[in-house]
């Protein structure tokens, strides 16, 4: 009796069993395929990102290290200096200096952060390198700037007479003195130093960003250089200078006088294989104003332009002058691109500059979209008081063009020689540049003597003696006097 009920409620329970598991049975697959499909997907995410982190790790680029560049080395930071925009850099700075000339020379090393700072000092047998990411941050406060007389050569301070501000990085009669990185930034902040200038709120000529004074065996290279609040990097009345793999910035417009480069009364300079789009002159050599340029009779000679590509909207790539009254000699332009730029070569002064501009060579030049290509301008008349002599009349002699080319160039020569200042021994060679201005007078002359070696285009004014390839003459100039020149554009 007690077998046949278990067995019957056995048998009772079977069905719904079975019917109760293969409910079960869809729902629990689907609840597994389901975890089985996360777990996938997470394990593919883990797998990826190990991957990743696995290429970054043993095949993507290693942390770039800084080398040692000198027996001593010392790192900002130790001096108590904080890399955050914020907190005023100034005495580690100082006492980071301080500490290598004390010790015979070292190396500075500044490492990735945002270091804010008043000007300060640099000294001899020094390397200030900057790190990636690294950024000299110059303060905006004019306050914190100090006051410098004015230059020997200029007799004033270029903007205001009497004092001026000195650079944010300053440097007087050093021997041996290098700035380099892994192309960290010295930022001037100048937007502010702009505004008050555009609105006759300072007292002072501004100052430049990176200046060196009566110094020798200088060294800047892999780094860049931004926003200064007036001329970038002047070097004055310096020897042996090295500027490589430089790049230097500020705005096209609303940044006055940002010059990237300004060669002021020295010698033997090599700039190479850098980036300059400011809002001046890309690069200008000068040697000092009127009558104190005369005084100091110091040059700028022996100069070597190659391989930089500039951008100008305001003035020209490379210009020499106006400030040319100690002279420049012997300076040779290679392998530059003037691109998106007002003008591409420029060579500017006055009566009362006196000085000289002479044996100067330009070779492959290429012009893309620029306004006026080659301008050589006697009638600059900026003078720093009433003080100067008219009669000092500079002397612009043996300037050298060879290969020239260019596109959508609305003027390729504009020379401005005047009778009191003649343009003499000009020379063009392998000439041919796309133009888009469709008027006659294309390639505009007055006051100017040389000659044209070869096939040029566009056709070379009638000023200039025309020359076969075999140095035979073809054509000679009709007037050297003749007025070509069109003002309008």
């Amino acid at each position: 009796m007690v077998d046949s009920l278990r067995f019957s409620r056995s048998s009772s329970f079977r069905p719904d069993s079975r019917r109760t598991l293969l409910q079960w049975i869809p729902q629990f697959l689907s609840f597994h395929r389901t975890l089985l499909a996360l777990i996938w997907a997470l394990g593919f995410v883990f797998i990826i990102a190990w991957q990743r982190a696995a290429v970054d790790r043993f095949w993507g680029p290693p942390a770039r290290s800084i080398p040692r560049l000198r027996p001593l080395v010392l790192n900002l930071a130790d001096f108590g200096a904080v890399g955050d925009g914020i907190t005023v850099n100034t005495n580690a700075f100082e006492r980071a200096v301080s500490e290598i000339r004390r010790r015979g020379g070292g190396q500075l090393n500044v490492e990735a952060g945002r270091w804010l700072t008043a000007p300060f000092n640099l000294t001899s047998h020094m390397t200030l390198f900057l790190a990636q990411n690294a950024v000299i941050l110059g303060i905006d406060d004019e306050n914190h700037w100090l006051l410098m007389p004015p230059l020997p050569s200029y007799g004033y301070g270029r903007e205001r007479a009497g004092p001026r501000y000195g650079s944010l990085i300053h440097g007087q009669n050093l021997t041996d003195v290098v700035i380099t990185g892994h192309n960290g930034t010295i930022n001037g902040q100048g937007q502010t130093w702009w505004t008050k200038y555009r609105k006759n709120l300072l007292n002072y000529t501004r100052g430049p960003l990176l200046q060196l004074m009566w110094s020798r065996d200088i060294q800047i290279s892999d780094v860049t250089l931004r926003d200064s609040p007036f001329w970038t990097l002047h070097p004055y009345d310096c020897q042996n200078v090295t500027i490589s793999n430089v790049t230097i910035l500020a705005p096209l417009s609303g940044a006055p006088n940002t010059d990237g480069i300004d060669p002021d009364s020295c010698k033997n300079v090599l700039i190479e294989n850098s980036y300059i789009s400011v809002g001046d002159d890309g690069i200008a050599i000068k040697s000092g104003w009127d009558q104190y340029g005369i005084a100091y009779g110091r040059p700028s000679a022996n100069i070597l332009i190659r391989n930089v590509i500039v951008r100008s909207m305001i003035s020209a790539g490379v210009s020499i002058g106006s400030e040319m009254s100690g002279g420049v000699a012997n300076v040779t332009v290679e392998n530059l691109l003037v691109w998106n730029s007002k003008r591409g070569i420029r060579i500017k002064t006055s009566a009362g500059r006196g000085g000289f501009v002479r044996h100067i060579t330009y070779r492959n030049l290429t012009l893309d979209n620029v306004r006026v290509g080659i301008v050589i301008k006697t009638d600059y008349n900026e003078h720093p008081d009433k003080n100067y002599n008219p009669n000092a009349l500079p002397l612009i002699e043996d300037i050298r063009f060879d290969g020239v080319r260019g596109q959508g160039v609305r003027i390729p020569v504009r020379i401005y020689g005047s009778q009191e200042i003649p343009v003499r021994n000009v020379s063009f060679k392998d000439m041919l540049v796309g133009i888009t201005y469709k008027k006659k007078r294309i390639f505009q002359c007055s006051y100017v003597q040389g000659h044209v070696i070869g096939k040029i285009f566009p056709a070379p004014c009638e000023n200039l003696d025309v020359y076969n390839e075999q140095g035979r003459l073809v054509r000679p100039s009709t007037s050297w006097s003749s007025d070509d020149t069109e003002y309008d554009s």
